[in-house]
């Protein structure tokens, strides 16, 4: 390991001792990771949670091969140590990143090109908050989903992270916004962000209600993370042209839907996971956002919406709050 601070020979960790509840995360002693080429050691500050930590934990979405088996897919801290090659960073410098695995613990290695500058005048707890979701959303929204200034985006989940995220983003970039969110709370904080519309999906249809907001056209660009009966919904709110981005399904996996809709409206019905992508992916994930979202970040014309924090070792207490589904915006672990 080549430039290196001092470390210590052990780290704290919170690891899934088997698959199950919440209670199952247990903090324990781990090694610090090695590096390989062109990676660097971050001391962990702060650490995000995400609906993929639920997943893992339960034994439903394993680390892919090569990562660490600990769940945490973002993390801030500082930069500890430098792997052969890597020279983007100096030790010591202030950093967030996204990770395929390890944000659970005191130190976390990732490969250069993963890891951003700190958002100028950020928190650490905030900049924890920021990887996951903006690589996510940059991707689905406008890389896959290709939204324009002027077009319409229906988010489902607005008061997620996720959510929270896209509608910021998509407004900053001149896209009119239809939120769906589950409470009276979460509509409005919806709206507090920039959406246009937020739809109570218990209260009203959002299938006409997006028909209203938008004169009977439909949405341009869908995100979905619920998949199950909103698939059919989807393809009846879109618009001529629409596409429709699939990032989970958290309503199930399996669906019927009128394919006629697709072909009529010439829909496009994509999605993506980004857990499992090349490193060299995610790098240009990461340059885009550098370049695009970066500036919007240090003006704080966009910022992560941040729930509750805790600290690492109640890890548990942090899924528990995902898991009542209460939360807006983004659940964040204190490691620092």
């Amino acid at each position: 390991m080549a430039h290196v601070a001092k470390l210590p020979a052990k780290m704290l960790a919170v690891a899934i001792s088997q698959p199950g509840g919440p209670r199952v995360l247990k903090a324990e002693k781990r090694d610090l990771p090695e590096l390989g080429a062109g990676e660097i050691l971050i001391r962990v500050h702060a650490a995000g949670v995400n609906r993929p930590d639920v997943q893992q934990r339960k034994g439903a979405y394993p680390a892919p091969p090569g990562a660490s088996d600990l769940p945490g897919l973002e993390v801030s801290g500082e930069v500890a140590a430098r792997g052969e090659g890597a020279a983007r960073f100096r030790i010591g410098d202030a950093v967030c990143a996204l990770t395929p695995g390890g944000g659970y613990a005191e130190y976390v290695r990732v490969h250069e090109s993963n890891a951003l500058p700190m958002p100028a005048g950020f928190t650490f707890t905030e900049a924890a908050a920021v990887p996951e979701t903006f690589f996510t959303v940059w991707h689905n929204v406008f890389e896959r989903g290709a939204l324009k200034a002027g077009e319409t985006l229906l988010v489902h989940g607005g008061s997620s992270g996720i959510g929270t995220t896209a509608i910021q983003l998509a407004s900053a970039f001149g896209a009119y916004v239809i939120a769906t969110a589950g409470s009276e709370d979460k509509c409005a904080a919806c709206l507090k962000l920039g959406a246009d519309r937020a739809i109570n999906y218990k209260d009203e249809d959002f299938v006409a209600a997006v028909k209203d907001a938008t004169d009977g056209k439909g949405a341009n660009v869908i995100l979905d993370m619920v998949g199950g009966d909103y698939v059919g919904r989807n393809y009846q709110a879109a618009a001529v042209d629409g596409r429709i981005v699939q990032i989970a399904t958290q309503g199930g996996a399996v669906a019927s839907a009128d394919f006629s809709k697709l072909m009529v409206k010439r829909l496009t019905h994509t999605g993506s996971t980004l857990r499992p992508r090349t490193t060299e992916f995610k790098a240009g994930i990461a340059a885009a956002l550098e370049a695009q979202v970066w500036p919007l970040l240090a003006t704080r014309r966009v910022a992560p919406v941040m729930d509750m924090i805790f600290p690492l070792k109640e890890a548990w207490r942090a899924h528990e709050r995902m898991e009542e589904g209460e939360h807006i915006g983004k659940i964040v672990l204190d490691v620092g």
